[in-house]
């Protein structure tokens, strides 16, 4: 999460002294301030490596040069290496990997996505509820959440693969509801901490002494003021719908004629591809795990930017921190936060901000190995 403690956009002010400055004019009242989208490249590299993956996932069986069920050989006995006819080269089968890769991209996504939908819509109903609710409702639903909390997912999921039929072994919907059951504690329980500091505002308790409905309050009043968190617990699901359809898939869990990336594990691991260098079927579906898993690492890093209008007019790169005043940034930051930087306006005679003659004080917030510390810089015209 990003720090954004003590840092103000002030856009009345800033808007005033950039039209003093020549800059582009305030905006007029009423007028609704245009949608800055995030420039980070942290955010652009994951929305982009995301967007790839969809598109495959969508066009995949249209994309793969051949069936990745298709036995090219019946004499040969081992994988064979990349090749101009295979770019990635065959199984132990004789199958073509990159036609597999692409096919197997689609049924990964799609159970990531739909686990990642339902333990998300679950972790909001249940957890809103617990929170704003209270009482022997907040006791009773909590109890659950952390029922599922202290389950050891990947064993139980192990037990109720078991007792599926091969043909629902396969199946998308079904895996994905599966998973979901086991991943939507979490979330629960931080939206329900949430929402019991939430419920105490002033706006809801406006909203509940003039005679709304529970309902419209938690829909209009408390989920939009979640959102963020709700962006969060769906990104972390989805990761970790990822990780343990991979998982299942990798044990043999999964029907193996239903191609996905941990099926494509499964087989290099039956074909000893580790112990007998055969890295082009491992490799590449392993490196497809990580890549999605960084996808949507990078974009949950990014949300607070983009949602946040504070830290999206505020956020500070090496470009603009040499334009603003030459405020120093250290050399790495720390992974998942973001610094921030606030100029105040120039002070006039008789009035407040800087002293006449000097600069606007820059301030930085950023972390030195978990300690947050503020810099500031005055220098003269």
């Amino acid at each position: 999460m990003a720090l954004s403690t003590g840092v103000g956009t002030a856009p009345a002010a800033d808007a005033g002294a950039k039209a003093a400055g020549g800059g582009p004019a305030a905006p007029r009242r009423g007028q609704r301030p245009r949608l800055r989208l995030p420039r980070s490249p942290k955010v652009l590299i994951g929305v982009s490596l995301m967007v790839l993956f969809l598109v495959v996932a969508i066009f995949g069986s249209t994309l793969a040069p051949y069936d990745p069920s298709r036995t090219f050989s019946l004499t040969e006995s081992f994988p064979l290496p990349p090749s101009a006819h295979h770019l990635l080269g065959t199984t132990q089968q004789q199958q073509d990997v990159l036609s597999q890769l692409l096919v197997g991209t689609r049924s990964t996504v799609l159970v990531a996505f739909l686990a990642g939908l339902i333990a998300t819509v679950l972790s909001v109903v249940l957890g809103v509820t617990a929170g704003f609710q209270g009482r022997l409702t907040d006791d009773v639903l909590s109890m659950v959440a952390n029922f599922f909390l202290v389950l050891p997912a990947l064993p139980l999921l192990i037990v109720i693969f078991g007792f599926l039929k091969t043909n629902q072994g396969g199946h998308d919907l079904l895996i994905g509801v599966v998973i979901a059951l086991t991943g939507w504690a979490w979330g629960a329980r931080v939206l329900r901490a949430q929402t019991l500091s939430l419920r105490t505002r002033d706006y809801a308790e406006a909203a509940r002494i003039s005679g709304e409905r529970t309902s419209r309050i938690i829909t209009f009043e408390i989920l939009p003021n979640l959102i963020p968190i709700v962006a969060s617990a769906f990104l972390f699901t989805v990761l970790y719908a990822v990780g343990t359809y991979t998982a299942l898939a990798f044990l043999g869990l999964v029907n193996p004629n239903h191609w996905s990336w941990g099926g494509e594990l499964f087989y290099a691991q039956v074909a000893g591809g580790v112990s007998g260098g055969y890295w082009w079927l491992f490799i590449p579906p392993g490196l497809a795990v990580a890549l999605l898993g960084t996808a949507l690492a990078l974009i949950n890093f990014g949300i607070d930017e983009f949602i946040n209008p504070r830290l999206r007019a505020a956020g500070v790169s090496r470009r603009s921190a040499r334009r603003s005043g030459g405020v120093k940034l250290p050399r790495r930051f720390v992974l998942g936060v973001t610094p921030v930087a606030r100029q105040e306006v120039p002070g006039t005679a008789g009035g407040g901000g800087a002293p006449p003659g000097q600069r606007p004080t820059a301030d930085l917030i950023t972390t030195d190995h978990g300690k947050a510390r503020r810099g500031q810089r005055r220098s003269g015209k």
